[in-house]
């Protein structure tokens, strides 16, 4: 069963869309079956995936709201050698569509899991506001990832959001975890950026990745191009932090499988 992420910070350019992009090609680099899930109406995802989201007869939305089912919404990524779920801005309407529907919070779910057998991971790129879209995404994952800046309201977001998964766990999501917390943007140079990283240690130990991803040109031109950064220039210091961030939660994961056979 493919072990599924939600990639989410309600605070926008934080790295949240390049996260799932690159970790995706990542770990498809690492022979894994990967799923991405654009669940944000902006469909950067998908762009970032090579795919013209402005030319889609089918996306998210159509899964979510029009009975669509998986195989007919989801799309290859020649770029980055995974699987997507597309989205464009016909997504923008949904979350008003979704409050009168049934099954509101959880119809991802649904989707995914007639799904989910075929695929070691599944990442869903959730929308940069704690919206239904969000919640959607929060009901389908086992565990939550956190890109975020190592700056002053970067903290006071991060509680925020926190409070959030709590509620869904208690609510709707009963298997909800916080899988990590990812430091993106980093500038060693920057005082500031090591005091909040230090603090983030601090409070969620071993919750906050090792792998830390740095500013990289490379990394931010990388889009423009519909590409990953690991194909636009695999050489980069961009491309080489996802790639040892794929290392590190293949690391983690395959840890947690050897303890559980174990007890």
């Amino acid at each position: 069963m493919a072990r599924i992420l939600a990639v989410t910070n309600q605070k926008g350019g934080v790295g949240k869309t390049t996260t799932t992009v690159n970790l995706g090609a990542s770990l498809a680099a690492a022979k894994q079956k990967v799923l991405l899930v654009d669940l944000d109406p902006q469909g950067n995802a998908t762009m970032g995936s090579g795919i013209d989201k402005s030319g889609l007869s089918r996306t998210i939305y159509h899964l979510l709201l029009q009975n669509q089912s998986l195989d007919e919404v989801r799309v290859a990524s020649p770029a980055g050698k995974y699987d997507l779920i597309p989205a464009n801005r016909d997504l923008a309407g949904a979350e008003v569509e979704l409050v009168d529907q049934p099954n509101r919070e959880t119809r991802l779910k649904d989707a995914l899991d007639a799904v989910s057998g075929h695929y070691d991971y599944i990442l869903i790129d959730c929308p940069p506001a704690l919206n239904l879209l969000t919640v959607n995404g929060l009901c389908a994952a086992h565990a939550v990832m956190i890109p975020m800046q190592c700056e002053y309201y970067a903290l006071e977001g991060l509680s925020d959001l926190i409070k959030t998964i709590k509620r869904v766990r208690a609510n709707l999501n009963p298997e909800l975890q916080i899988e990590g917390l990812l430091r993106t943007m980093f500038d060693p140079r920057n005082m500031l950026a090591q005091q909040v990283s230090e603090q983030l240690q601090q409070h969620f130990g071993d919750k906050v990745y090792r792998t830390v991803i740095p500013r990289n040109v490379r990394l931010a031109e990388a889009p423009s191009f519909g590409l990953p950064a690991m194909v636009h220039d695999r050489n980069s210091k961009g491309a080489s932090a996802y790639l040892t961030l794929a290392g590190e939660i293949l690391n983690r994961h395959h840890s947690k499988a050897m303890e559980f056979k174990a007890g």
